[in-house]
């Protein structure tokens, strides 16, 4: 059968967008949710707080500011951002940090999480900047909280963003070093999916933005984290969901503007900056054992290639075996990403 030529399938896949909806159009009052005083949050321990982050293009906004803080007196902190199709779940990171004597904060951003409100797409953004105002409020508090040593970790498309901030804010960033786990420096695609494809979808993503784009049904890396089959990891499937949702034409178009950004001002980031990824990319979409050895979501050797790039001062160090997500690695590897970053941060301290 005749390939169709690409613009075809575009304007086709525009025409049928509005099939990959994963749930019915919200049709109820945009009324946010506006205590923001602190209370106990979802993990014990640990404590939250929404953020008024003002009117968004879909409507009322927040994001929402966690934190387990030391016993004793600590004036260093660390701040994490999650990537997408996910949310701040993981006790246990908290716990070390706050154990080596950090203040542990994170956030879960905008349309994600805990923060997501009823009338919007989960994931959804125009831009990546959007985020900084997530970042920065969450900033506000941890110095407000009286830490003057503050290191800002992502992971995946969290990676990615703090990165861009470095490179966007220069010496105003407000962050002492960055850590990024896995970041999306790079599309996990061939070179004319990368450099044609996606590009041009992203374009379009400018004139149809709510446009969708239907991902693959598949469940290797889900199944791989999750207890209930062979991982070690409990979390709420309605917020970080075992088959990707559809994306946004314009969430496309912010993560290739992001990634175009960062690299022509790469430079321009002014803090230390690590960069840790996975000894191997793993290939499939349902789950085998092998999805337990790996990076099952980008490609390892892209992300080396481009975070060798980065900043003035960089660490791009390789965790072996380990899965998308480092921290949710089995034991020993998730053991050998923690040193890692303790050891960066130690490395780079005033």
């Amino acid at each position: 059968m005749r390939k169709l030529p690409l613009f075809i399938f575009l304007f086709l896949s525009v025409a049928f967008a509005g099939a990959w909806d994963i749930n019915e159009k919200y049709k109820g009052p945009k009324t946010p949710v506006t205590d923001t005083s602190w209370h106990p949050d979802i993990l014990d321990g640990y404590e939250a707080r929404y953020v008024n982050q003002g009117e968004a293009f879909d409507g009322p906004c927040r994001s929402t500011i966690i934190r387990k803080l030391t016993s004793r007196p600590s004036k260093k902190a660390f701040l994490y951002i999650h990537g997408f199709n996910d949310y701040f779940f993981q006790a246990e990171m908290g716990e070390r940090f706050v154990d080596s004597g950090y203040n542990f904060y994170a956030v879960d951003l905008r349309r994600y999480g805990r923060s997501k409100e009823p009338w919007q797409y989960p994931f959804n953004i125009r831009k990546q900047e959007e985020y900084f105002a997530d970042i920065d409020s969450a900033l506000v508090q941890i110095r407000r909280d009286g830490n003057t040593d503050i290191t800002l970790g992502g992971h995946s498309t969290g990676g990615l963003t703090v990165a861009f901030m470095g490179a966007m804010k220069g010496k105003d960033i407000g962050v002492d070093r960055i850590v990024t786990d896995s970041p999306f420096l790079e599309w996990n695609f061939n070179a004319f999916m990368r450099n044609v494809a996606a590009p041009t979808l992203g374009f379009l993503g400018k004139i149809f933005p709510n446009a969708k784009q239907k991902q693959g049904h598949c469940d290797g890396y889900a199944y791989s984290l999750l207890k209930e089959y062979y991982g070690e990891w409990t979390y709420n499937t309605d917020w970080k969901m075992v088959y990707s949702p559809p994306v946004t034409w314009s969430w496309v178009n912010a993560i290739n503007s992001a990634q175009s950004r960062l690299m022509k001002k790469r430079e321009n980031i002014s803090v230390p900056i690590l960069v840790m990824h996975s000894s191997r990319k793993i290939d499939g979409c349902n789950y085998t054992p092998e999805f337990q050895t790996g990076d099952a979501v980008l490609d390892p050797f892209m992300l080396q290639k481009r975070g060798e790039k980065l900043g003035k001062v960089r660490e791009v160090c390789t965790i072996d075996s380990g899965l998308h997500d480092l921290i949710l690695s089995r034991k020993p590897v998730r053991e050998a990403a923690y040193d890692t970053i303790f050891s960066f941060i130690r490395r780079h301290s005033k």
